[in-house]
This record gives C-alpha cells, sequence and structure tokens, in this order.
C-alpha cells in the first residue's frame, strides 16, 4: 500500500468545492481545505505507485477548479 499527501491549489473562490468533490474519490482518505500557498491537501492511498498517480492524473486532477497539483509520497524511516 501506497499513501501520499496530494497538494493542491485551486483556482480562486473553488477550494471548498474541489474540497468536497475530491473526498468523493475512492482511495482519498480525507480532503480538508487549508491556508497558505496550497488550497485542499488530500491524503490519498493506493496499491502501488502506478496506481497513485493514475489516482491522482486520471480522478483528482479532472476535478473542475484545481490549477495544480503537487504529490508527496508517505516514506517509512
Amino acid at each position: 500500500m501506497v499513501e501520499a499527501y496530494v497538494l493542491i491549489q485551486t483556482e480562486v473562490g473553488k477550494a471548498a468545492l474541489v474540497a468536497e468533490a475530491v473526498r468523493e474519490i475512492p482511495g482519498v482518505g480525507s480532503g480538508d481545505d487549508v491556508t497558505g500557498p496550497y488550497d485542499v491537501i488530500v491524503k490519498a492511498s493506493a496499491e502501488d505507485v502506478d496506481s497513485l498517480g493514475k489516482l491522482v492524473v486520471a480522478k483528482i486532477q479532472a476535478i473542475e477548479g484545481i490549477t495544480r497539483t503537487l504529490t508527496c509520497p508517505v516514506v517509512h524511516l
């Protein structure tokens, strides 16, 4: 199992709608509005790195109002 935080920038005024939409996607554990350089932070999980990439590109980035994402895989040191 691979977990990652996905940091999302949205169009002005779209953060709440994006957070709501992203929480409905299978594989997304949470999606929260935040302040700072990013507008929404998502915790996602998938079976492997390829599946995680498909989740981000095909599902999350397809949500209207998202302008940019940054995927940060979780590592266990």
